[in-house]
This record gives C-alpha cells, sequence and structure tokens, in this order.
C-alpha cells in the first residue's frame, strides 16, 4: 500500500505487523518490511549526519552497525510472536553492541517512539564500575542529571522502571545515600515521542539535540568505564534547529 511519507510507512508497517506477528505474514510482505527497513536506515544515517558534528565520536559509525534485528534474538519459549514491535538503532561508537555508553532511537507506533541515552544492561564488571564511579564521584553524577539541557530533553529523569536488587550490591552500604542508583543494573535516560512528533518536520533536529543535550551524561558514564573520547579543540557549536533536515 502507498504511505503519505517514509516515517509514516514505518509506523503503519509495524502497526500491520503488532496484528500479525509471525513468520507466515512476514513471508507475504518481505518488501514492506524491505522498504520500512530501508526508511528506517535512512532516518539513522540523517540523525547521524546531523549529530556528527555534536558527537564526533560518532563519525565513523554507519546505519548498518546501528541497526537492531527485527527479529527477536533472545525470545523465550511462553513468546509466540518472533518479530519485535519497533524499528531500533544503537547510535554508539563501535556498534550497537558496544560496551559502553551510547544512544538508542526507536520507532514503534502508539507512543512507544524513543531516544533513549545510557548504559542499559551492561556486563557484570561494566556495573560495577558504574556502580563505583556513583560512590566516587556523586557529586559529578548528581550534577550530570541536574543540567538543565538533560532536564529539559528527558524530563522523566533515570530510568527507576528497570530490573534492580533487592538488596545494596556487594561492597555498598544499607544507608549509602545513592543506595537508590546503586541498586540498578541499567543507567539511561528516555524521552518518548507521539506519533504526530515522529511525523512532525523537526522530528530529526529534536533527536539531534537529545543526544547533543545527552552527551556529557554519556561521556560521564564512559568515564566510569574507562573511556576516553577525544575532546575538541574548539567548543562544541550551537545547532540552529532550522538547518535541520527533516525526513517527510
Amino acid at each position: 500500500m502507498p504511505y503519505s511519507s517514509p516515517l509514516a510507512g514505518i509506523l503503519d508497517f509495524l502497526r500491520e505487523l503488532a496484528a500479525n506477528n509471525n513468520t507466515a505474514w512476514m513471508q507475504a510482505h518481505r518488501a514492506e518490511y524491505a522498504v520500512a527497513r530501508d526508511a528506517f536506515a535512512a532516518l539513522v544515517a540523517e540523525v547521524l549526519a546531523q549529530a556528527t558534528p555534536l558527537a564526533p565520536e560518532l563519525a565513523e559509525l554507519t546505519p548498518a552497525q546501528a541497526l537492531f534485528r527485527l527479529h527477536k534474538n533472545d525470545r523465550s519459549h511462553q513468546d509466540p510472536e518472533p518479530y519485535k514491535q519497533r524499528f531500533g538503532a544503537g547510535l554508539v561508537p563501535g556498534g550497537r553492541h558496544a560496551p559502553r555508553a551510547g544512544y538508542f532511537l526507536a520507532l514503534m507506533p502508539g507512543g512507544g517512539s524513543w531516544l533513549r541515552a545510557g548504559r542499559f544492561t551492561p556486563a557484570p564488571a561494566e556495573l560495577a564500575a558504574i556502580r563505583q564511579e556513583i560512590h566516587y564521584d556523586s557529586a559529578g553524577f548528581h550534577a550530570q542529571l541536574a543540567a538543565p539541557a538533560l532536564q529539559q530533553h528527558f524530563p522523566a529523569g533515570l530510568d527507576l522502571s528497570g530490573e534492580q536488587l533487592r538488596r545494596p550490591p556487594r561492597g555498598y552500604a544499607a544507608d549509602d545515600p545513592d543506595l537508590a542508583w546503586l541498586r540498578l543494573k541499567s543507567f539511561g535516560v528516555s524521552h518518548y515521542f507521539a506519533d504526530a512528533e515522529v511525523l512532525a518536520p523537526d522530528f530529526v533536529g529534536r533527536a539531534v539535540a537529545g543526544i547533543r543535550a545527552a552527551r556529557p551524561w554519556v561521556q560521564w558514564l564512559d568515564g566510569g568505564l574507562g573511556i576516553k573520547d577525544e575532546g575538541l579543540k574548539a567548543p562544541l557549536p550551537v545547532p540552529n534547529p532550522s538547518s535541520f533536515i527533516s525526513i517527510p
């Protein structure tokens, strides 16, 4: 079926997939899937092109390295649906699965589209390193989360809805003032977009502005992981929203 725009086509395809999440339907609609996948790859390419001047560590990342598979890799026996209900990409230097913090863009109809920034479900050694950084640099941790730019683009703050420990992590006291954060197993912020926002001309610009706002937070996490990107020799440019190219 013809779509009014590439991003509308992605959302429409995902709505149809949600209602027909099975292998037979997907095999019969491979052409529509290819169109939607390519449109999402083009969106990711445009976000990367506009974000790279603000986050130069993303310069060598390609959409192919960023895009997640639509097929579920970790489906349990109780899950009858073989496909995710979203297209997603990890804008992380080194690729979507690189062991460091980054930015995550997803399109999902019904208000499920998001931009996330942080380190999600890190390996045990990474998790220990992030907790240690929070403990050693509590002031820096809270300063990052309180930054006006981050709060503007991610007003919900650090996501506390994910998996977390019931007890204090080993080596930390039960009365540690940062215990609520130390118990977390993921460290990230999220901004959700309504479908109308995804289809608006400024969607790419808003995603890029969110990446810019979250970059100090991502770099703080990477610092705790022992990752230091080469700094810029000049201040980061302030983006002009009117210069952003949109995906119609």
